[in-house]
Order: C-alpha cells, then sequence, then structure tokens
C-alpha cells in the first residue's frame, strides 16, 4: 500500500487546476436535470446534457418508475442470468427489438457494460475487430478485453477502413464497431459506405447509437433507420441515460446472436439487474417519444437555430449535424478558464481537453434538449460569444 500511496499521490493535475479556479468537473448540481438547473443556490442554463428529449422530469415517466417500485422495490438483487430478471425487463426487451426493428434485445444495467461485455465476446483470438479511432471508450475497452485483433481506422475515413479491411483474412470474424452519432464531434458515420465496404470485404456491423436514439432516424429509432439500413447492421446498441430519460443499455440483433450473448456475456451474467424503476422509465419514454414526434421536431429547430448561430458568430463547429456542438478553442487552458467564465455567466457546457482528445482539438461541447426555448438558444449563443471574444478566441 505504501508504495502505490506513494506512486498516486503524485498526481496532482486536478488540485492545480483548482488552483488556477479552472476545474470544471464533478459540478454540484441541486435540481432536476432540466434546461435551468441550480448550482450554488442560483440558476443556470444547462446546454451540457444529454437528456435530448427532455424526459427526465416528465411527469409520465416520473410516474412510470414510482409505480414500478410500488409494484417490484428498489432492485432486483441479482443478476439478470439467476434471480434479476422481472417480466418488465423482458416487457421492455420486446419493445426495444420491435423500435429498432431487430428479433430481439437483451438489457444491461449501464451502456458501458453493454460494450464492454458484446465488443469482448465476439471475435476471437483469430478474428478482427475494426473500430473507427473516435469510438465511444467502452467500446476501447471492450476491445482491450478482446483476444482478437483491433484495428482502427481514421475517423469516418472510408479509404483508411478499406485499407483495414483489407488487412483481414477472408475466412475470419471481422467485426467493424463504429458509432452512430460521434458523442463529442456530433458527426454521424457514413453508414451506407461501411455497409458497401462490410459487403465486399465479408465484414460485419455493430452500430452504438448511445447519442442517435431520440435523435434521428424513425422516430428516433437510430442510424440504421435513418439511412434505411437496418437490415444490413447486425448489432444495434443503445443506452438508457441519453433519450431515455433512464440508466442502462441494450443490444438488438438477430435472435441466434442475443441468445449466444445472454449466455456468454460476463458484464451482464455477473453484474446486478436494472433496477425496475429504470425500465419503467424507458418503457414511458419509448411510448413518449413514439407518441410525440414534435419533440424531435423542435429538437432539431433548435439544433438548426444554435448551429447557424455559432457559425455566423465564427465559431468553428467541425463536421457537426447533430444537436451535439463541438465549439473548437484548439487550447486546452482556454477551453477551461472559458467553461468557468460561461458558469459565472449562468451557462453551463462540458469542455473536452487532452488527453480526452489533442490539445490543438480541445473543444467546448454544446448539446441542446427538444425542452430549450428559441430565447434560450439565442441566450447561450449571445454570452459564450461574448466571452470567447473578451479571451481573444474569437476576433
Amino acid at each position: 500500500m505504501r508504495i502505490l500511496k506513494e506512486k498516486l499521490s503524485g498526481y496532482d493535475a486536478p488540485q492545480k487546476a483548482m488552483q488556477a479556479g479552472i476545474y470544471p468537473y464533478f459540478r454540484a448540481i441541486e435540481s432536476e436535470q432540466d434546461t435551468v438547473v441550480i448550482i450554488n443556490g442560483k440558476k443556470v442554463l444547462m446546454f451540457g446534457s444529454n437528456s435530448y428529449l427532455g424526459l427526465t422530469n416528465h411527469p409520465k415517466v416520473k410516474a412510470a418508475a414510482k409505480a414500478a417500485i410500488d409494484k417490484y422495490g428498489t432492485g432486483c438483487a441479482g443478476s439478470r442470468f439467476l434471480n434479476g430478471t422481472l417480466d418488465i425487463h423482458i416487457e421492455l426487451e420486446n419493445k426495444l427489438a420491435r423500435m429498432v426493428n431487430k428479433d430481439a434485445a437483451l438489457c444491461y444495467s449501464t451502456g458501458f457494460q453493454v460494450n464492454l461485455g458484446v465488443v469482448s465476446l465476439l471475435a476471437g483470438r483469430h478474428d478482427y475487430l475494426i473500430l473507427d479511432e473516435l469510438d465511444h471508450a467502452s467500446i476501447i475497452e471492450g476491445s482491450r478485453l478482446s483476444f482478437s485483433k483491433v484495428l482502427k481506422f481514421a475517423h469516418n475515413d472510408m479509404d483508411a477502413l478499406r485499407n483495414k479491411l483489407k488487412l483481414c483474412h477472408k475466412d475470419r470474424i471481422k467485426l467493424i464497431v463504429v458509432d452512430g452519432v460521434f458523442s463529442m464531434e456530433g458527426d454521424i458515420i457514413n453508414l451506407p459506405e461501411v455497409v458497401k465496404l462490410a459487403d465486399h470485404y465479408g465484414a460485419s456491423i455493430m452500430v452504438d447509437d448511445a447519442h442517435a436514439l431520440g435523435v434521428i432516424g424513425k422516430n428516433g429509432s437510430g442510424t440504421a433507420s435513418h439511412f434505411g439500413l437496418t437490415d444490413k447492421v447486425d448489432l444495434i446498441m443503445g443506452t438508457f441515460s441519453k433519450s431515455f430519460a433512464s440508466l442502462g443499455g441494450f443490444i438488438a440483433s438477430d435472435k441466434e446472436v442475443i441468445n449466444y450473448i445472454k449466455h456468454n456475456s460476463r458484464s451482464l451474467i455477473f453484474s446486478a439487474s436494472m433496477t425496475p424503476a429504470s425500465a419503467a422509465a424507458v418503457l414511458a419514454s419509448i411510448e413518449i417519444m413514439e407518441n410525440e414526434p414534435e419533440r424531435i421536431k423542435h429538437l432539431w429547430d433548435m439544433t438548426a437555430l444554435a448551429l447557424n448561430g455559432f457559425k455566423s458568430a465564427g465559431f468553428d463547429t467541425g463536421k457537426s449535424e447533430t444537436p451535439i456542438i463541438p465549439l473548437f478553442i484548439r487550447d486546452d487552458i482556454k477551453a477551461l478558464q472559458l467553461t468557468q467564465n460561461l458558469l459565472a455567466d449562468g451557462i453551463f457546457v462540458n469542455p473536452v481537453v487532452s488527453p480526452g482528445v489533442p490539445k490543438e482539438d480541445s473543444l467546448i461541447r454544446y448539446s441542446l434538449m427538444a425542452t430549450h426555448t428559441k430565447e434560450q438558444v439565442e441566450i447561450s449563443i449571445e454570452k459564450i460569444t461574448k466571452a470567447a471574444k473578451s479571451m481573444g478566441i474569437l476576433r
């Protein structure tokens, strides 16, 4: 313990950031996750949430969660594999499978565990995992647990993907794993070209739709639906902590694939089930999403307003085409300082700095909810632009 403590005690980057007044993490919110939150007793406009449909405080979602607690209690006290499967879990899985147009689905207690348990499982020692270099950390961690050969290609670069596929033995499993909507950049995977390459080289495709569900596709059903390629995507993964206002995740695929995952995925078998309240909240959120398409439309209206506003102000928003809008600062310290300045002015955004991204790609992650108003978005653009100009980020 002495050597371990001595080694870890040398890690003082957070303390240095605190001393400099630019530490932006673990900011305590004292209210529900809404377009306006309370921090240190003050109202702050929230533009750092993943609640794309704004359902975390919807009366129907809260009522469903409360009713589930009354019926099932607060937890399952075991894994899905043994004593932790409830009829509400099966109901949710059936509904998810229908939503993404697959044979079957399987729920995990977090989205991270889905990727950890599925990506690590499906390709063996002589097989291949082929990842976009900007895939989510959970996909990367899953690949590290796999015995397969892991190949990474340049972000959304189809020539690079082709070159990696050429390296693979034709008679081995080749699983391409990509985000549908990339969580920091806000762009969408070029799925039509991925499908063409997969068909040509005999590869399978898994799409992580954590940031796509509720945002793109028919009634928010994700990336494959958005491109009309559901039958060409072998596995669709999603999380419940974004548009579905809850906690958990799922994988959907053919029934044979789900049967194998269900009986072999260690992060499923050796983890406790998602709580009854979480499952009920997802069911209610899906119902709202399907019955209130105007929510998604308004989300996209606000996205267009924000993108146009930031571009007009001179911000570099990269290739974003979704409610996730990166504002590239390209300087770690300025990104952190801008975040703190904005919080003091009543705007909550998230900084993304190295080592999460290269220093030259540091950015402010600005994200929208369907419950944001036109006035709130305009206020945020005005304040962010003013702060960036005062710091010399914008001319």
